[in-house]
């Protein structure tokens, strides 16, 4: 017998709605909807913070045909407020799977919706960029779901990286996975780095652990003594949500390792903090270039 689920309402906080069936939670969750144009790794973006109040929408139109593992996750729970796909297949094969999507959906209680037109989604927002949304679960009111979508105020101004950084340091010693092996352990490190958590991904840690790095994770709001006292070669400003404008913290931290002559270097919002530091100025894209095929 094929599954049923109940339906679901996608809405933009501009009056357009999609009908489609809920594959998570109940209920309802609002944030900015973006779309992601990867094929694979929907664990690893659910679970990425840099995707914190947003709900992604996935352009490739089968998600869940290979389930979901443990080993896959870029934190220790999903991040993504909310998950949009086209279809979601019956049966889920892979020989690291543990769970469906749909099982992993409900356990984390994330709100998911598939059954829509993602083609005319994503149309929808490379034409007017990233829109507030909501999607509603098990509930049939589209005003209500629309309410709800522009009652989110968007992220222009919100600093999101000490929501989602650990709050106090540890060490990192994991290195990457290799068939029939899992992930491995670091052995005889050769250079120290420190690496600013404001959302970071687990395998980038896991990567810079691989090529000789012994490295420590500092909290987002850890200040540059902080840094500074733990002798580093290096400072690493991770990936992470929201606004880079408004985290003063991080980026009087960057102008003294810059200033010390610090080697420096940062992925995604660390970049920008990065920039900030340097004296440049900060936009946010119409479109932001989201998935795996992104020229760098």
């Amino acid at each position: 017998m094929l599954p049923s689920f109940p339906s679901a309402i996608l809405a933009l906080a501009d009056g357009t709605v999609f009908r489609g069936y809920s594959i998570g939670a109940s209920g309802h969750t609002i944030g900015e909807v973006v779309f992601n144009t990867a094929i694979t790794g929907y664990q690893e973006i659910l679970t990425d913070p840099s995707y914190s109040r947003q709900i992604v929408t996935l352009t490739y139109p089968h998600i869940g045909n290979y389930g979901v593992n443990p080993e896959d996750v870029e934190a220790t729970k999903v991040h993504a407020a909310g998950l949009i796909i086209k279809d979601l297949p019956i049966l889920a094969s892979n020989f690291r799977k543990e769970h469906t999507l749909a099982h992993y959906l409900k356990q984390e209680k994330v709100v998911a919706i598939a059954g829509i037109d993602t083609r005319k989604l994503t149309r929808i927002l490379r034409e007017k960029g990233a829109q507030n949304g909501c999607i509603l679960a098990g509930e049939d009111n589209v005003q209500k779901a629309i309410d709800l979508a522009r009652s989110f105020p968007g992220l222009a101004g919100m600093d999101l990286a000490k929501v989602v950084s650990v709050k106090e340091p540890y060490e990192w010693t994991q290195t990457e996975w290799k068939l029939g092996e899992g992930y491995g352990k670091q052995d005889k490190p050769q250079f120290h780095v420190v690496a600013f958590d404001f959302g970071v991904k687990f395998n980038i840690l896991r990567m810079l652990a691989e090529r000789g790095c012994k490295v420590t994770v500092l909290p987002a709001q850890a200040s540059a003594a902080d840094a500074l006292a733990l002798n580093p070669d290096g400072i690493f400003l991770s990936n992470g949500p929201g606004d880079p404008e408004p985290c003063d913290y991080a980026i009087a931290a960057t102008r003294e390792f810059i200033a010390r002559g610090i080697p420096t270097f940062g992925i995604c919002l660390g970049h920008q903090i990065l920039s900030l530091a340097l004296g440049c100025k900060t936009s946010k894209m119409h479109l932001g270039h989201r998935g795996a095929n992104q020229p760098v």
